[in-house]
């Protein structure tokens, strides 16, 4: 029987699956050498963040407990911190004068205790500004796990595949690896030779052979990474990195508290909701997953989070996860001075349409809304022209700086609940603290689920206690700036757009035309009135968010003239201003 291909041929394929074969072994075994990799450099980070804290603890700590130690000996001689005793050997202390070695024994002892209670303290924290060599071995090590862990997962997925049919293919095509071979091979083997020449040309060129070079190309480019490039990407999505390294060493960054606060129970229902990222386009943080599962799970909560931590982000992420169910319109209801920001986050963030309902076009944007389905963002003022048919209904409602419908008598408050009968969910989020007014976060959780707010309300005179923490934790949830310190970067800078009033804009369009750029950077602060001043609105927004959580706040400004405006403003709130002059 002849063949339609060479020996050559038959070698060349058959060596290069058993190579891919071995790469895709390796790779399977990636993941896993890599997160060894991680736990070994974690704990040289951990070390050294010890090592740091023990050089400033002085030595004569260990003498806390009156031991006796020759402390002015050690002194002299050099030691004059824990973390020197602890990189001594114990013969060097044996040399000084009056330490015996029983003596040097327990010094060691007693700076190693010292040493494990640093250690047992010590949290993990990482700044492009401090780039130490464990720091960043970790970083480097974190990097090649998150580059090559998909590919890793591929080549596992591959191998079975590998076993049940490349290895016997390889195997029926051996006898047609070499002259000889064929010459004493049977017809029934050499026709399985070239089927299994067929099958492995077919496997090499089709999904197999591109999905098994693509994941075995990755992980060898990880391979070469450098430190650079890790602190550069860990530069640009810090979150990506803090994840995996909470996912497998849980516990060094500090966020020891896995269920944020949540009743057991609750968090065990919350911790299992599922959500649906397609098309959400960044990395949450641990507590913001969280959060979006809690807001999921819940249905119609009050998110209470500390300015800064996302809430935003958490409510487009809630959105997202519920049209990948099959969900299509959501509404969020937000004050002015935040329409511009709102519409900007969605897009940016999501690939869920948005609409824009607003001023003179609303009535239009609202059938826009109706028909196509998305996001609708609008103002607290512009709701009661929201008006749908009997069997029309939505499918979640965010309501920004939910405080705004504190009062139940407002005529805005009336409004907003009239949407709540309209939706299926509701996204109540507020950063003020409604611990300091308990009678206005009963107000709002009425609107959310009466029967917890009057199960509460018998409580409220003891709202600082555990008790009423937990009669609440169906509808409120709050997570401050120190729960979830180490979770977040050392700044978060944050862009805020406003939308210009009529006023300014007319200032801003005559300062450019008459070239006066100066002055068209000073937009918003050059208007005659801050009562029509979009920034000054929203600057005064954030600094009574920040007053309520006890918070001050410092505003720069590289224009003097701004920086009076932003005094009067605030009077006597406001301290006097930092310049040239003092």
């Amino acid at each position: 029987m002849s063949r339609s291909f060479s020996v050559n041929d038959s070698k060349r394929l058959s060596d290069e699956h058993i190579k891919l074969k071995s790469a895709l072994s390796a790779g399977a075994q990636q993941k896993e050498l890599l997160r060894e990799e991680i736990k070994k450099n974690t704990d040289f980070a951990v070390d050294e963040a010890v090592v740091t804290l023990l050089k400033s603890v002085s030595v004569e700590e260990i003498n806390r407990e009156k031991r006796g130690f020759r402390i002015k000996s050690l002194i002299d001689n050099g030691y004059s911190t824990v973390a020197d005793i602890i990189n001594a050997p114990e013969h060097y202390l044996e040399r000084i004068n009056g330490i015996s070695a029983e003596g040097a024994r327990a010094i060691k002892k007693a700076a190693n205790e010292i040493a494990e209670q640093a250690r047992q303290g010590t949290k993990l924290r990482f700044s492009t500004d401090n780039k130490t060599p464990a720091a960043t071995a970790l970083v480097l090590a974190l990097y090649k796990y998150i580059k090559c862990s998909s590919a890793a997962e591929s080549c596992i997925k591959l191998l079975p595949f590998v076993k049940s049919s490349i290895e016997p293919a390889v195997s029926d095509l051996a006898p047609a690896t070499g002259s000889l071979k064929w010459l004493f091979t049977s017809s029934n083997a050499k026709a399985k030779a070239e089927n299994a020449y067929k099958f492995l040309s077919d496997s090499l060129s089709g999904s197999y052979g591109r999905d098994a070079k693509a994941a075995v190309y990755v992980i060898d480019s990880a391979k070469a990474l450098s430190s650079s490039e890790a602190w550069n990407n860990f530069s640009e999505q810090p979150v990506a990195f803090f994840n995996v390294l909470e996912d497998i060493c849980p516990g060094v960054l500090g966020t020891d508290d896995g269920i944020y606060g949540l009743p057991e129970e609750l968090a065990k229902e919350v911790r299992e909701e599922p959500i649906y990222s397609e098309g959400l386009r960044c990395t949450l943080r641990r507590y913001q997953e969280w959060g979006v599962k809690y807001v999921l799970h819940q249905e119609k909560v009050l998110l209470g989070d500390e300015m800064g931590l996302g809430k935003t982000v958490q409510a487009i992420a809630a959105m997202v996860s519920l049209k990948n169910a099959g969900a299509t319109h959501f509404i969020v209801v937000c004050p002015a001075s935040v329409l511009a920001n709102w519409c900007r986050e969605i897009r940016k963030f999501c690939s869920v349409p948005v609409t824009r309902v607003y001023g003179n076009a609303r009535i239009g944007s609202i059938r826009f809304w109706i028909k196509n389905g998305g996001i609708a963002v609008t103002t607290y003022e512009t709701t009661p022209y929201f008006v749908f048919d009997d069997d029309f209904s939505f499918d979640m409602l965010v309501v920004d700086e939910a405080h705004y419908i504190k009062n139940p008598e407002a005529q805005r408050t009336a409004n907003v609940k009239k949407l709540c009968a309209k939706s299926k969910r509701l996204l109540f989020m507020t950063g003020t603290a409604l611990e300091n007014n308990v009678d206005e976060m009963l107000s709002l959780m009425k609107i959310l689920q009466p029967e917890v707010a009057a199960s509460a309300s018998r409580l409220a005179s003891i709202s600082s206690a555990p008790q009423f923490r937990d009669a609440i934790a169906s509808v409120y949830y709050r997570r401050k700036r120190a729960d979830v310190l180490t979770e977040l970067p050392e700044l978060i800078e944050t862009e805020e757009w406003c939308t210009l009033l009529s006023e300014e804009k007319k200032v801003y369009e005559d300062a450019v035309l008459s070239r006066n750029f100066a002055a068209a950077r000073r937009v918003s602060w050059n208007s005659g009135d801050m009562s029509k001043s979009c920034k000054a609105l929203r600057l005064k927004e954030i600094v009574e968010d920040a007053a309520e959580d006890n918070r001050k706040v410092i505003v720069f400004s590289f224009f003097l003239d701004t920086i009076q405006r932003v005094t009067e403003l605030f009077g006597e709130k406001c301290v006097q201003p930092i310049n040239g002059s003092v």
